[in-house]
């Protein structure tokens, strides 16, 4: 994606977020139900003004800062190799925000929906596009899975990231499930990211392993 296309397509889900939560003022209750425990039941409320615009807020700040991080990355020269997906995973996060909110306003208007079941499809897409996203990413010291072994091998930062992308796109199919078995929702969402996250760190490290032990370093022999 061109960045100057990237850039437009940010700022108008910032302004639809922004839009969306203005609108919504008028009939949102004060206090508003912001928060849903595992069972999906509310259990947190915040004022109507926080309510209504931490997302919006919360969406604004992080653009800037993940816009902010490729400019001062010591390796921008390798994002620039991946910056199209790079910019595509800013704009499906904040639709992701974006999604969130436009939740939270419909529950706060007296529209029940369950909540898993309802938030599944949203954080399917942000999974999957966070697999694309690990699947292309070049060595840097900002974004991907940033082990102390795969910052200290090109090879080991390659294989881990070609697997990682591979397993988050599957988590976000997983998540999908939620929508067929809305009371197991939550598990479907987190069980598999948290285990592949898991998985990653112990698979960078065994490569890297794998690597000193085949170059002589990990015996003390030096070619």
């Amino acid at each position: 994606m061109h960045l100057t296309k990237a850039r437009i397509a940010i700022a108008l889900v910032l302004v639809l977020t922004f839009a969306v939560s203005v609108l919504a003022w008028p009939i949102m209750p004060d206090p508003m139900v912001s928060h849903w425990g595992f069972t999906g039941e509310a259990d947190g409320y915040m004022p109507k003004v926080w309510g209504l615009f931490l997302v919006p807020l919360l969406s604004a700040g992080l653009a800037l800062l993940l816009l902010f991080i490729p400019r001062i990355d010591p390796l921008k020269a390798n994002i620039a190799e991946f910056r199209g997906a790079y910019d595509r995973f800013i704009i499906v996060f904040l639709l992701y925000l974006l999604y969130l909110q436009a939740f939270i306003i419909l529950w706060n208007t007296g529209i029940r929906i369950t909540v898993g079941q309802a938030l599944s499809p949203a954080f399917a897409a942000l999974f999957y596009e966070v697999g694309v996203l690990v699947g292309q990413a070049k060595p840097n010291w900002s974004i991907g899975i940033r082990t102390p072994w795969t910052l200290s091998s090109e090879r080991v930062w390659e294989k881990t990231h070609t697997l990682g992308g591979k397993l988050f796109r599957v988590a976000g199919v997983t998540a999908l499930l939620g929508i067929i078995f809305p009371a197991l929702a939550v598990l479907f969402i987190l069980v598999p990211v948290l285990g592949i996250s898991l998985w990653l760190v112990v698979y960078s490290y065994l490569e890297y392993a794998k690597e000193e032990q085949e170059s002589g370093r990990g015996t003390g022999i030096r070619t």
